[in-house]
């Protein structure tokens, strides 16, 4: 009798139905007796690619729920909750602002808030692949990952400012307390000493230490003139950007006027048109429900800026009276809100060192994840789009975070804060205002709020009530209209200080915003150009079209005779 060894063997069978997958036959040697070789056969089904409606393959998703709602609600509650709203607030009329914040919050910015999330789960693409619902509106995707890149230009700077007052907190007294420092000018006067503080040519201390020894703007005269890199902040930045990098390279896996501002302040805080909710619903099952999630973070969100107010309010009014001057003398927006104000008023507290400490460190928080975020909007999209990137998520993460670090080298020179301004004033302004109108329109007007509707459905297993749909179909464009036309026609030039920039620096601002914009207008006609060329091409050269040769397109085709 003869004996052969044998071994497993794998055969490919038919698949049974296009949803199981390939199948596969294992015969195994089981035993052998008298010659005969006896095997079992097992039928072995490899695990099925997880696959949306589309039949597209199944991207990867977030490893616990909790893990994208802390990431959405860290975007949403950042450094604008802390000193933009209080102070929005307090300039418009304190509680009589929160009237027309509430209003448009509930017109505007959970449906819009809402609308994204759903977008990118259904869609499971970044902010410019979900346009395959619309793909002549894939322009308004573009514009988003460039404003989400613009931004990151500036936004980390006020991370390495926050980290250099870190570290310049583990000191038995904090150095913005007295004017007895080397960067200290003459100007420089105590307001617990000096009853001459509305004196326009007086500055505390704690705002000579962010302007003279945190910035070094009195070493340059203006934009022009900007100086090299100062090296403290620069290795900041530096390790901002290494956090950032960490956190990414794998993916996530690992009056008429009061009311204007209350609507900006609802899109930029809410955080949407960013992208950053399209990328980041996008790694979600396709089931969840994200109805759900858009109530929860969008009211996290707002809560968080109400108890901001109350935090700030006790600030002011604190400094209001210990130094006895009006309100108005101390409150203020932006940079000069936390970067002076607060650590101020922190100087004055017992064991000031350590408040100083965990003030820096919450505001490092609030920042790193919204840096997070907005990389990630910016990854994410061009990633989707472009496919061939997927097997280089590593190198494309450090090409964006080296890129965005060297832009924003510009912003910790001596004249840094003229360049961090600008881009402040244009890069999210009127064209986040933008981004989002054509958002809306695409997807409620050209896509349907109907179809979007079945598409929630589909995720959540009801449709959106007729409250959303309305908003989506006509309250919220119609906002978003009315705010982009007000946005452009109350225009006023950025300025810092008594610092008016030169023409040229705001025609460079209105460039930089101009260049997100017209995303939308070129990807159009770009889209319209590829129709024309299949329209005017032979039937049978359309295989020419989809690789990109029109013969109609060159100038040999006009000339020849």
């Amino acid at each position: 009798p003869f004996c052969t060894v044998m071994s497993s063997v794998v055969a490919p069978e038919k698949p049974t139905s296009n949803t199981m997958g390939p199948k596969e036959v294992e015969l195994i040697l089981v035993k052998e007796q008298n010659g005969v070789q006896f095997t079992s056969t097992t039928l072995v089904t490899p695990t099925p690619t997880q696959t949306n409606p589309s039949g597209e393959e199944e991207r990867e998703t977030w490893g616990k729920k909790i893990d994208f709602l802390l990431s959405v609600i860290g975007f949403a509650v950042d450094l604008a909750n802390v000193w933009r709203f209080p102070y929005l607030c307090y300039k418009n009329g304190g509680g009589a602002f929160l009237v027309p914040y509430l209003f448009f919050m509930v017109i505007a910015g959970m449906p819009l808030f809402y609308m994204e999330l759903a977008l990118g789960q259904y869609n499971r693409e970044g902010a410019a692949g979900v346009w395959k619902i619309c793909p002549i509106f894939k322009g308004v995707g573009f514009t988003v990952i460039l404003i989400s890149l613009y931004v990151g230009f500036y936004y980390n700077v006020i991370i390495s400012w926050a980290m250099f007052y870190l570290f310049s907190s583990f000191t038995g007294e904090l150095p913005w307390v007295h004017c007895n420092n080397t960067w200290n000018s003459p100007n420089c006067s105590d307001w617990a000493d000096n009853g001459s503080v509305s004196d326009i040519y007086k500055a505390t201390p704690a705002q000579e230490y962010f302007e003279r020894a945190v910035l070094h703007i009195q070493d340059s005269n203006g934009i022009d003139n900007l100086g090299r890199p100062r090296w403290q902040l620069t290795s900041c930045l530096a390790v901002v950007i290494v956090l950032l990098y960490f956190s990414l390279w794998k993916g996530v896996k690992t009056s008429g006027k009061v009311w204007i501002e209350a609507a900006t302040q609802i899109c930029f805080s809410l955080g949407v048109g960013f992208g950053v909710l399209i990328a980041f619903s996008s790694y979600n099952k396709f089931s969840n429900n994200c109805y759900r999630d858009a109530i929860i973070t969008s009211s996290i969100n707002s809560l968080t800026s109400f108890f901001s107010g109350f935090v700030v309010f006790s600030f002011l009014g604190y400094m209001s009276q210990k130094h006895n001057v009006a309100l108005d003398k101390v409150a203020r927006d932006g940079a000069g809100l936390v970067f002076v104000i607060y650590p101020e008023a922190i100087a004055t507290l017992p064991g000031s060192s350590i408040w100083a400490v965990i003030f820096f460190i919450m505001l490092l928080t609030l920042g790193i994840d919204s840096a997070m975020g907005g990389m990630e909007s910016v990854i994410t999209g061009l990633i989707d789009e472009f496919k061939f990137l997927h097997k280089h998520r590593e190198l494309f993460t450090l090409f964006i975070v080296v890129s965005t670090f060297l832009i924003s080298l510009f912003c910790v020179t001596n004249g840094g804060m003229y360049v961090f301004t600008l881009l402040d004033h244009f890069a999210a302004g009127t064209s986040i205002l933008f981004g989002v109108l054509i958002e809306a329109i695409g997807i409620a007007w050209f896509y349907g709020v109907d179809r979007f509707s079945d598409d929630i459905e589909e995720m959540i297993g009801h449709r959106p009530g007729r409250y959303w749909r309305l908003c989506w179909k006509f309250v919220s464009p119609c906002f978003l209209l009315f705010m982009v036309v007000v946005s452009f026609a109350t225009f006023n030039p950025p300025n810092y200080g008594s610092y008016m920039f030169p023409a040229w620096a705001n025609m460079l601002g209105w460039c930089l915003a101009m260049s997100s914009m017209t995303m939308v207008p070129l990807y159009a006609i770009y889209k319209l150009c590829t129709l024309l060329a299949y329209a005017i091409t032979p039937e049978t050269e359309h295989h020419l079209v989809d690789n990109g040769e029109v013969r109609q397109f060159t100038l040999h085709h006009w000339l020849v005779v």
